[in-house]
């Protein structure tokens, strides 16, 4: 934690940062007890502040284990509380049970409202994408804890290892269509109820703006992780491709972040010749492997960012001429 907070502290100083973002994720952070997170947090703000540069902290937690006074830890540090959760509780509990097989819903609920409860320290909600799921019905659970923002992931999957319903190589949507349905929902709202972050970048970037995503847009990614034995690796995410993907063979306590630094973002082919590769990015790195060939390809959810893309645009471009079009 100590290597790491200086590390922090000289990459910002070395690029002249005015501020960093610091996610405590997991496994389960909370595990590391509230003296360790304190310590971490404390000591990375110390050595950020030596080099005039601010420390925003989150924290993503599955609330299982999440409790008032977690929540005044959190707000003598400072640090904001992200909480995942895949919808009502048979959504929820489909997939996130405990070691006996018990549906975890009920007890995430209650941190939740714990949460909710102190909106200063809410960060939002994270959703994982299930076709099981009703996608509407998904979207509505997660708005009674009044989250500020919704994240919605899909599976980490690869053109090897095609993630649930999405058949590498076919032109079906499956996930386009679900994640179409919740935009319409949250789009078509009377009043603005959340954020959801996946959409939002999305009618950033059409209409010229810069993703701040690695899933949207052609940015590259702006992270690194830092294992709990020190062990720099790169977006965490490519740990679904194969093992080792994500290694660099470097660590915190010999070597500078910039060794880590991300290679430019390259495109496939397919993806260079396409018109909303602008907006797409060529999908999330991870989800473009397959054995034998790399990452040299398209996302495996292609169809779906093209269907979902195409969709928003198009409800873009018709509110936009109604607008022009308006006395």
């Amino acid at each position: 934690m100590d290597h790491t907070a200086e590390r922090i502290a000289e990459h910002a100083a070395a690029h002249a940062l005015p501020q960093v973002g610091v996610v405590l994720h997991g496994g389960e952070p909370l595990l590391a007890g509230p003296g360790r997170i304190r310590h971490f947090v404390r000591r990375v703000r110390e050595a950020a502040d030596a080099v005039a540069t601010r420390v925003d902290v989150r924290l993503q937690t599955n609330a299982v284990r999440l409790t008032g006074a977690h929540l005044d830890l959190f707000d003598e540090l400072g640090v904001r509380v992200g909480v995942s959760l895949d919808g009502d509780a048979e959504a929820h509990d489909r997939h996130r049970v405990d070691a006996r097989g018990r549906g975890s819903h009920a007890a995430v609920a209650k941190g939740l409202r714990l949460l909710s409860a102190r909106p200063a320290l809410f960060g939002g909600l994270l959703c994982t994408v299930d076709l099981a799921n009703d996608p509407v019905s998904t979207y509505e659970a997660l708005l009674p804890y009044s989250p500020p923002r919704v994240d919605f992931l899909l599976p980490h999957g690869n053109w090897t290892r095609p993630p649930p319903g999405r058949e590498a190589g076919s032109a079906a949507t499956p996930y386009g269509d679900w994640l179409t349905a919740v935009f319409d929902r949250w789009y078509c709202a009377p009043r603005r109820e959340t954020g959801v972050r996946l959409f939002e970048e999305i009618v950033n970037v059409l209409l010229g703006g810069v993703s701040r995503r690695e899933d949207v847009g052609l940015g590259p990614t702006r992270y690194v992780t830092v294992d709990t034995d020190g062990a720099i690796g790169r977006s965490d995410i490519l740990k679904s491709a194969y093992q080792g993907a994500a290694d660099t063979g470097l660590n915190v306590g010999a070597h500078p972040f910039d060794a880590a630094l991300p290679a430019a973002r390259l495109l496939s082919p397919a993806c260079r010749a396409c018109r909303i590769v602008r907006v797409c990015g060529g999908g999330l790195h991870p989800h473009r492997y397959r054995a034998g060939e790399g990452f040299d390809n398209p996302s495996v959810y292609c169809p779906d960012l093209f269907r979902l893309i195409s969709h928003i645009r198009c409800r873009l471009t018709a509110d936009l001429a109604g607008l022009r079009a308006a006395p």
